[in-house]
């Protein structure tokens, strides 16, 4: 059977190449810049290269490399705990970048980390997001009248 290759942006502390090690998936390469995570990364993980900022990687260069992209984008932007700036946070914009690392890297499968404040930002960040991995050309829109709920499936 096949491995799992996969790739991780706004890595933090690896959940999952943790998680996906009993299934024998395997991390080609993560993309972290928080000095402390890096350091973890670094010791748990020494093979496996970290990119670095995700908004200076040349992603190019990783097409096909993977199956699957799995993320985090900072919830600060959009946790009810912060400023809730949502994409004029510049942690929040990261969202934005990981889309285009994805349209470009165009893994098979992707995985988003989610926290309950994308959902529901004045400026539909979840929208353009889900928007954006289906390439549409404006932000989607939940059914008129409607909220989005608690998750988005494209």
């Amino acid at each position: 059977m096949p491995v799992m290759r996969f790739g991780s942006l706004c890595s933090g502390i690896e959940a999952a190449t943790l998680a996906f090690a009993p299934l024998g998936w395997q991390a080609q390469w993560y993309a972290e810049i928080d000095p402390f995570c890096c350091a973890v990364l670094q010791h748990h993980y020494p093979g496996v290269p970290n990119l670095g900022d995700v908004t200076a990687v040349s992603w190019s260069a990783y097409q096909g490399t993977v199956d699957l992209v799995v993320s985090g984008p900072p919830c600060q932007a959009f946790s009810g705990a912060g400023r809730r700036l949502s994409l004029e946070d510049p942690r929040g914009s990261l969202l934005l970048s990981y889309l285009n690392a994805l349209n470009t890297i165009d893994p098979l499968w992707s995985l988003t980390e989610n926290v309950p404040g994308l959902l529901r930002t004045r400026d539909n960040a979840f929208g353009a997001f889900l928007g954006g991995l289906v390439g549409a050309d404006a932000p989607l829109v939940p059914a008129r009248g409607q909220r989005w709920t608690d998750a988005g499936v494209v």
